[in-house]
């Protein structure tokens, strides 16, 4: 065996071979973006930036893989300690005890002031949503799950169900046990939760409705409810954590105290896929009981546990969530008087506009000036609208320009 310990990079695909790829990978999302428009591949990318690998055009990322990039592309302190992990590391054995593991998970628990002291690590924030589920149901007794129409939870079997049905159109209905009511619809949800109810599981801020934030109160009224008629309170702050919003978590901000809340997309610093969910003990006691009733050969993957704690290095270092709150000031100040509705809390912010479609036609104006951002897949009236958390003011100045001489302003 070769003792030779050399990183060799692997040389980048050719763009011809690239073009060939597209075809078994998902051709209609690639004929729907050329058709919009925007063909972009993701070459060169560093901080905020990215370079189209075709044109050689530079964007600034207003999307940010709906969080995935919060730190920007390849930060130097996640590259860095991952890259040193790897000289000592792989992704570890999910039947075996690990050090990252239990490192991570600490740190995880202690950013909940230790109310949420379970930890399960996977890969998706799909798959954490399932493993919700399930520990709701295994909590309770109950079946039933209340969510929020239009909202979107991810892709996978019950994470699919809890979501905006057209994500489950295509592949029969699966969503017995899954109930659906308005968002920022307290008599609604009042209505919805009942005796067979597991849990109401909700966006802290419903990412593909464009970010419409939750009514004055709206969020701590539900848990009322919730708790009141037995069922758990589960928070996905998978777009809105780890910072996005200026708290390290947004229920913070809501006075609300979840059984259990999804992490994932920026827990991977946009290095190695990482998620993550934590609940409560009563929650977690069915892990307890059943320790082999969920597991995933990836999930707490070493490496990704690496990144993560990088991530938490970043976000949990002293100024960093005020310089957060101090740039969304800077950018609605920066938005003001524009064509649309500015929808903000901290760094999560959206561009909602008055016309059907909007969003999408603003999406493409904006990519063609440079700033890549996207339209609300469920409200296309709105673009989706996050930088990365650590921009500095000269580059927060540099988008909003382009945003104002976009708009007309």
């Amino acid at each position: 065996m070769s003792t030779d310990t050399s990183r060799v990079v692997p040389p980048l695909p050719t763009l011809a071979g690239t073009e060939r790829a597209f075809a078994h990978v998902n051709r209609g999302k690639v004929e729907a973006f050329t058709a919009l428009g925007m063909p972009l591949v993701l070459g060169a990318r560093e901080g905020a930036r990215f370079q189209d690998a075709y044109s050689g055009r530079w964007y600034w990322n207003c999307h940010c893989n709906g969080g995935v990039f919060n730190l920007g592309h390849r930060h130097p302190g996640v590259v860095a300690a991952v890259q040193a992990a790897l000289d000592e590391i792989d992704i570890g054995n999910h039947h075996l005890m690990s050090p990252w593991r239990g490192a991570l998970a600490e740190r995880l628990v202690a950013t909940t002031g230790g109310r949420l002291p379970g930890v399960v690590l996977g890969v998706s924030g799909s798959e954490v949503v399932d493993v919700a589920v399930k520990l709701a149901r295994g909590t309770t007794g109950r079946e039933e799950i209340v969510s929020a129409a239009g909202g979107y939870h991810g892709v996978t079997g019950y994470a699919m169900a809890a979501g905006d049905p057209q994500y489950r159109e295509p592949f029969g209905a699966g969503a017995a046990g899954f109930r659906q009511v308005p968002w920022n619809d307290l008599a609604a949800m009042d209505a919805a939760i009942g005796s067979g109810t597991a849990a109401v599981l909700l966006e802290a801020i419903p990412a593909t409705l464009g970010f419409p934030p939750p009514e004055p109160g709206y969020l701590a009224a539900v848990a009322a409810l919730a708790r009141e008629r037995g069922a758990l309170v589960v928070i996905d702050e998978v777009q809105t954590g780890l910072g996005r919003t200026g708290t390290m978590w947004f229920h913070e901000r809501e006075d609300v105290e979840p059984d259990a809340i999804v992490v994932g997309k920026g827990l991977s610093g946009g290095v190695y896929p990482i998620a993550a969910l934590l609940t409560s003990a009563a929650m977690h006691e069915v892990i307890d009981t059943h320790p082999f009733a969920h597991s995933a050969t990836f999930g707490g993957a070493e490496p990704g546990c690496v990144a993560a704690l990088a991530v938490l290095d970043v976000v949990e270092a002293p100024g960093f969530l005020e310089r957060v709150r101090a740039l969304g000031e800077r950018f609605e100040n920066g938005l003001a008087g524009l064509p649309f509705e500015l929808r903000r809390r901290g760094m999560t912010m959206a561009l909602a506009f008055p016309q059907d479609g909007g969003g999408l036609a603003a999406a493409r104006a904006l990519i063609d000036a440079g700033v890549f951002a996207v339209w609300a897949n469920n409200d296309p009236r709105v673009v989706q609208f996050k930088p990365p958390l650590v921009l500095d003011d000269a580059d927060a100045d540099e988008i909003i320009a382009i945003v104002r001489r976009v708009f007309g302003a």
